[in-house]
């Protein structure tokens, strides 16, 4: 009865959403637009830079490639039964074919290049469109370092390796590089999309939590996970990863980062004085966020957080500002990190860094730096060969280790903001928390 009452509140509370949320027709129109742009703009100085002039992307339906899966239109859910990209740049006349050895095209940019009824055989017709254009390099998505960038499936590279020409086989390479660039790489209109993205973010983890969803005393730390999620299938959005929401408080002692996932006891009911914590991330228009915030329990007759909590939340701003001042082109996240937590600690900071790529995947592909239980850096085969490319999107993940008198105990200040390195050097996607939230009110907490 009690879960009941709480569900029926919430869908009758309403908060202002500062952004509209688009029907399905019109997210399809934006993501086909995006996707059209990419192809023909972007790809282009992709492969360039990484100088690989012709990339075959081969993908059976329900098994894909993690790259494919960023490629289909709008109206392509899955690859359809063997979908073979092909993709050929021609730099002397600036050029790029993007062909499909498939039944049907693949949207509006990817014509198809097979007609079954003059050649049965889909890998014969790879075969006469890689020989009609004789490339330099083929690239295929293998990869032993990225995860994303190694989507070729044995069979389909057995088949393929058996068909090729001879005299083509020292001109196959790894597409890792070129599938990572392409993954990791946002253009100018995804960055204005994403600004909407995480402030959608912000406004559902500042209405999760309010006093017109938590009732201390009363709401249970999983009820308000339940609702976040219930919150996003409503607007019609979508997650990545089930929302956690966990406390700190007096009467418990600091537990190992597990705390926030499976280390966590379910249904906590929340009480004045504690200290909350979400991990929450959404998808729409095909990006993603990850964002961790903190709110604070009034207790009564309070009008304000205790200062030892302000200040720890400051302590974990500066953490993020060593981080962010360090994030600079071609610096490995090996690099990057050291010296991050090298001058927090300097500073006086019990730092913790884990920040991760952040886009057409949660956790994407491109510069990690550090892993929560890798903090003298990540192996070989994580990423950290990968250097800091501009326009990627991080999630900056990290915490900080305060020691509290009046509670008898450490506490972990967590937080996670969505941030773009550029051209001009690093910015908050859309802000950072600078103030706790409060409950039972809601405050401005958001600043640059």
């Amino acid at each position: 009865m009690k879960k009941t009452l709480l569900y029926l509140f919430a869908l009758l509370s309403i908060i202002s959403y500062s952004q509209q949320i688009l029907p399905e027709v019109e997210r399809a129109r934006v993501v086909d637009e995006i996707l059209e742009e990419r192809f023909n703009n972007l790809l282009p100085k992709l492969m360039d830079d990484t100088e690989i002039d012709m990339w075959v992307v081969i993908s059976r339906e329900y098994n894909e490639d993690p790259v494919i899966k960023t490629m289909l239109p709008a109206t392509w859910l899955n690859a359809r039964r063997r979908t073979i990209l092909l993709f050929y740049r021609n730099k002397s006349d600036d050029s790029i074919d993007k062909l499909a050895v498939a039944r049907y095209n693949v949207g509006k940019s990817i014509k198809s290049a097979w007609d079954k009824e003059k050649e049965p055989n889909q890998w014969k017709r790879l075969m006469q469109l890689i020989e009609e254009r004789n490339p330099a390099k083929i690239g295929l998505n293998f990869s032993k370092d990225h995860n994303i960038a190694d989507g070729l499936d044995k069979t389909d590279y057995d088949e393929f390796m058996a068909n090729l020409p001879k005299k083509y086989r020292s001109k196959i390479v790894s597409a890792e590089q070129l599938a990572v660039r392409w993954i990791e790489t946002r253009t100018e209109r995804e960055m204005v999309i994403y600004n909407q993205l995480v402030d959608i973010t912000h406004d559902i983890i500042a209405e999760a939590f309010s006093e017109k969803i938590i009732t201390p005393g009363v709401t249970t730390t999983t009820e308000v996970e339940w609702w976040m999620r219930q919150k996003v299938t409503d607007l019609g959005l979508e997650t990545w990863f089930h929302p956690t929401v966990d406390v700190q408080r007096t009467s418990e002692e600091l537990v190992g980062h597990l705390y926030s996932f499976s280390g966590r006891p379910d249904d906590l009911i929340i009480q004045p004085g504690d200290l909350l914590h979400c991990d929450f991330g959404i998808t729409y228009l095909r990006l993603n966020t990850d964002c961790q915030e903190l709110a604070y329990v009034l207790k009564p007759n309070e009008k304000a957080a205790p200062k030892f909590l302000v200040d720890g939340l400051k302590d974990g701003n500066r953490v993020q500002d060593f981080l962010t001042q360090n994030m600079i082109k071609g610096k490995t996240g090996n690099e990057i990190l050291a010296k991050s937590l090298q001058e927090a600690k300097d500073a006086g900071l019990r730092p913790a860094i884990y920040t991760h790529p952040l886009g057409l995947y949660g956790h994407s592909a491109g510069t990690t730096i550090g892993m929560w239980d890798s903090q003298g850096g990540v192996m070989k085969d994580d990423g950290d060969n990968y250097p800091l490319n501009p326009n990627t999107v991080y999630a900056i993940e990290l915490n900080t280790t305060i020691t509290i008198p009046e509670w008898k105990r450490d506490i972990r200040i967590m937080l996670e903001e969505a941030g773009f390195f550029g051209e001009d050097g690093f910015r908050y996607v859309n802000g950072r928390q600078t103030e706790l939230l409060l409950i039972p009110r809601i405050k401005e907490h958001l600043g640059n």
